[in-house]
């Protein structure tokens, strides 16, 4: 009780920081090395796919009905891959946005820390998807020239609720798929486990995010919102269409310009993005982020 002050305990915390101790609490109990927890050893085994059958953008389309068990697999495959690649290049985003916003905050306090064992995941999580997608024997899948240029201008001048509410799309349209991914006992048991592995870590990731987009929106204005909806719905848009890309048709050995044209047609798949994005669209409505102009880039990626 220096200078008369008595520190409050952890249940006096504000909320927020209450969050960041729970979190700590959380990764110190419930963490994965992959590096030990993912059979990387056995070969691949062809007969598994790399993703729930369902999840594939050519899912429902007269190519799918065309193609045999064999090209499936293989699409799926690369498909995995390629999400798990556009999955490494925005943590490496998020990563240098989280570290920029804890730049010279209190280290003793429990939202550092947070931020902190939150990139260390982030870290382990990037090398897992790269030792995935290597195994699952594809190339690297990288987003479009333009794209990997305005992420550097975003994870650059991002901040706030902005860069949170991003990471929160990237998060959740991610995890929805991967919980689907991870009980399916079609999918290749090594990725099954890092989709477990990703969902499990992610979920503490989320929370923090929800939580700091709220805090940071509190006093937020009028104009002040509408500009982030904007910017937010902007880089959802990006990440989500960058996902899978064009070139896992060539991979697989398919008709790539038949696959790109069935794919942006197919509706199935689009009402699995916007399935899967119920929830997320809830909780950016109750923080006031789904203005005109974001819905209407949340509608051109399908996620509403």
């Amino acid at each position: 009780m220096a200078n008369g002050t008595v520190r409050p305990a952890s249940h006096d915390l504000p909320d927020e920081r209450g969050v960041s101790r729970r979190l700590l609490e959380s990764a110190a109990v419930l963490a994965y090395d992959p590096a030990t927890e993912v059979d990387w050893e056995t070969p691949l085994d062809k007969d598994f796919h790399g993703a729930s059958p369902e999840w594939s953008t050519l899912y429902g389309t007269p190519y799918w009905a065309e193609l045999t068990e064999a090209q499936r697999r293989e699409l799926t495959r690369q498909e995995a891959a390629s999400v798990a690649s556009t999955g490494i290049w925005f943590e490496m985003i998020l990563q240098q946005m989280v570290l920029r916003d804890v730049y010279a905050k209190d280290p003793t306090g429990a939202d550092f820390q947070w931020a902190l064992t939150e990139v260390a995941e982030e870290c382990r999580h990037s090398i897992m998807f790269a030792r995935g997608a290597e195994k699952l024997g594809a190339p690297a899948y990288r987003p479009h020239r333009l794209v990997i240029e305005l992420g550097r201008v975003f994870k650059t001048l991002a901040f706030g609720e902005a860069a949170y509410a991003a990471i929160l799309v990237a998060e959740e349209v991610l995890d929805v798929m991967q919980r689907d991914w991870m009980r399916d006992e079609r999918v290749v048991p090594f990725v099954r486990t890092i989709n477990n592995i990703h969902v499990v870590e992610e979920s503490r990731h989320m929370k923090f995010a929800r939580e700091q987009t709220r805090k940071r929106l509190a006093r937020a204005g009028r104009v002040r919102r509408h500009i982030n909806a904007f910017v937010v719905a902007t880089a959802s848009y990006f990440i989500v269409t960058s996902m899978v890309r064009k070139q896992v048709y060539e991979s697989a050995g398919l008709d790539v310009e038949r696959a790109v044209a069935e794919a942006r047609a197919n509706e199935h798949h689009k009402s699995m993005m916007r399935a899967s994005c119920s929830g997320l669209m809830e909780f950016l409505a109750s923080a006031r982020l789904l203005t005109k102009p974001a819905l209407a880039f949340y509608k051109r990626a399908n996620l509403i």
